[in-house]
């Protein structure tokens, strides 16, 4: 009896210590006290990569002496395969590194980027001669051009690790299972905007007025300094940051889902689906949160099916013992069925980011032929006036989480005020008339030109304004709310893959913008109107070009509705209203993993 009770002490006792070591692996969430942290770190990044960046336009076309569309195509392809990038270090990230390891090794590459293209301007063998007194211009040479690509090449490899990862290792930081921690995250979101925002308006005021009437040596140097402190204040919090650890490849179960959804693509599937007929196995320390069934791409669910053989098996060994490869789970197929849904509004955001685009580039030459004077002596730098962007945004932000989405919560009963959906509508609706009062606008600048009979329009540059502010505030809604959109949307094993998407729209969108561009300077070359996109925008329509852009911005809004119609929101996200206030679900939303 001894022997018995002792054995039963001892059992006890494991069990204990067992409780105890899963009670220390519990993460300790430090929420907001993170924050100065990554958002520090953040904002010295961007001060670092926009301030270079911001103004490389300038910096390519007067020291490099590009023409306009060649630089603005470079520009536009090295935007595009940063972007495109992000989805190898979202996969890297979440695959074999984590986000703060992807992060730490990202801030070096970052560093040494900036560090390279600032070398281009302050050494004289790098970058071509002044241009002569006759205007004739050196072009750059082989090695020139390829120690500046190298510089970008570098900021790549750092982009495609701190864009995906920086905002999903900021939510991590709040705990998602209580309000608090939801309510964090969600403000997170919009205050990471507003502190980015804040960097890019020193960055294109202050350090782009030293790199054009200053030095280009020095203020491409101020970048990498900006950069490095990043990296300073980054690690010194290493000992405050939550680090969740990889779990495997997150897409190898999507293409498991796939490959067997296609050999199993004869099966019939019955019309009322039951949950017996599933593998409805979920591993029991699996970060991804239990989905529902839903009804939508019912083709994947014959990858779950189980057939007569696999069902003896589960009998014997449990569906845990399954091949994946020859019998997914329904928890797996829910999953790529979440990916899926996103597909047609990231296609929606790729020509939203087209019309933004505009915004950054061609304002810019806008501003380049428009009086920039404030008052006799001083003249406003082109490259800065997409500040007036930045602040729309910056001053709309704290209103809208501080005071609109509070009020809006009390009348919606929605958490964020109005749904994710919504807030990405709004957004597009102001992108579109951003384009079309810049259309107007262009028009202005042109006559007023043409009547000065100089290169120069009399028409100061604050004209440009109206339609910068409206796309600032564009982005406040459907920037800020793609990422919030993909972060909820995508599996919780995937974030860093969700938040490559974001920027996997902005490549798409800098490859179709310079294509777009490409087809508009051919096309309209021999036309009768003349050339739309000249070097000289006094001789070109570039009003036609942005009439151009808003019918497409018209023909993305009706596609994105359409979407928007058809589109149901993963389980708990999206700002739904509660359970017992929502119309009664269907029979297959009622089958619960």
């Amino acid at each position: 009896m001894m022997k018995i009770k002792e054995t039963e002490m001892m059992k006890i006792k494991e069990e204990e210590e067992e409780d105890g070591e899963e009670e220390e692996e519990v993460p300790k969430y430090r929420g907001i006290k993170a924050m100065p942290f990554i958002i520090g770190n953040e904002t010295f990044e961007k001060l670092g990569a926009i301030g270079t960046l911001s103004n490389l336009l300038v910096y390519l076309t007067t020291v490099f002496h590009l023409t306009h569309i060649s630089a603005a195509n470079l520009l536009n392809v090295f935007n595009g395969t940063t972007n495109f990038a992000t989805i190898l270090g979202a996969f890297i990230c979440d695959t074999y590194l984590g986000r703060y390891t992807t992060l730490a090794l990202s801030t070096l590459n970052s560093f040494l980027g900036l560090l390279l293209i600032s070398l281009t301007a302050a050494i004289k063998k790098l970058h071509p001669p002044a241009c002569g007194g006759g205007g004739e211009c050196a072009k750059p040479t082989t090695g020139q051009m390829g120690f500046l690509l190298c510089g970008f090449a570098m900021l790549i490899v750092g982009a495609a690790g701190i864009r995906p990862c920086n905002l999903a290792f900021g939510a991590d930081q709040f705990n998602p299972k209580t309000e608090s921690g939801k309510r964090g995250i969600n403000s997170f979101f919009n205050w990471y905007f507003f502190t980015l925002t804040f960097a890019q308006m020193v960055s294109v005021t202050l350090v782009v007025y030293i790199q054009s009437e200053v030095s280009w040596s020095v203020g491409l140097g101020i970048p990498a300094a900006f950069m490095f402190f990043s990296g300073a204040l980054f690690f010194s919090g290493d000992r405050m940051y939550v680090k969740v650890k990889p779990e495997g490849s997150p897409l190898t179960g999507i293409v498991q889902v796939l490959v067997v959804a296609a050999k199993n693509r004869k099966m019939k599937l019955p019309d009322q689906p039951s949950l017996s007929l599933f593998n409805n196995y979920t591993p029991a320390k699996s970060l991804n949160s239990k989905l529902p069934y839903t009804s939508q791409f019912r083709f994947l669910d014959k990858a779950a099916i189980a057939c007569e053989d696999d069902t003896k098996k589960a009998e014997d060994g449990g569906w845990g013992g399954a091949n994946p490869w020859r019998l997914c789970s329904l928890q797996q197929v829910e999953e790529t069925k979440c990916v899926l849904r996103v597909v047609p509004f990231w296609a929606a955001a790729i020509l939203y980011h087209v019309a933004m685009a505009q915004q950054q580039q061609y304002v810019v030459f806008q501003a380049l032929q428009s009086d920039r004077h404030l008052g006799p002596n001083f003249q406003i730098p082109a490259a800065t006036y997409t500040i007036f962007s930045m602040l729309a945004l910056t001053l709309f932000v704290p209103l809208y989480d501080r005071f609109l989405v509070p009020f809006l919560r009390r009348y919606t009963r929605k958490e964020e005020g109005i749904t994710l959906l919504q807030r990405l509508g709004i957004g597009i609706v102001l992108s579109v008339l951003a384009s079309f009062v810049s259309a107007f606008v262009e028009q202005r600048r042109r006559r007023d030109a043409h009547a000065s009979g100089g290169s120069i329009s009399s028409m100061s540059a604050l004209w440009l304004v109206p339609q910068l502010s409206l796309a600032g505030l564009s982005e406040a809604f459907t920037s800020i709310g793609l990422v919030e959109f993909y972060y909820k949307q995508f599996p919780e094993n995937m974030k860093s893959v969700g938040g490559s998407f974001f920027f996997l729209g902005m490549g798409a969108s800098s490859y179709l913008n310079s294509f777009l561009i490409s087809i508009v300077h051919r096309t309209t070359e021999s036309a009768k109107t003349g050339n739309w996109l000249p070097e000289d925008l006094n001789k070109g329509r570039l009003d036609y070009f942005y009439f151009l852009v808003t019918g497409l911005g018209v023909i993305n809004m009706a596609y994105f509705l359409a979407c928007s119609s058809w589109y149901q929101y993963k389980e708990g996200t999206g700002g739904e209203i509660k359970e017992t206030e929502m119309e009664p679900k269907s029979v297959e939303n009622k089958l619960a993993v």
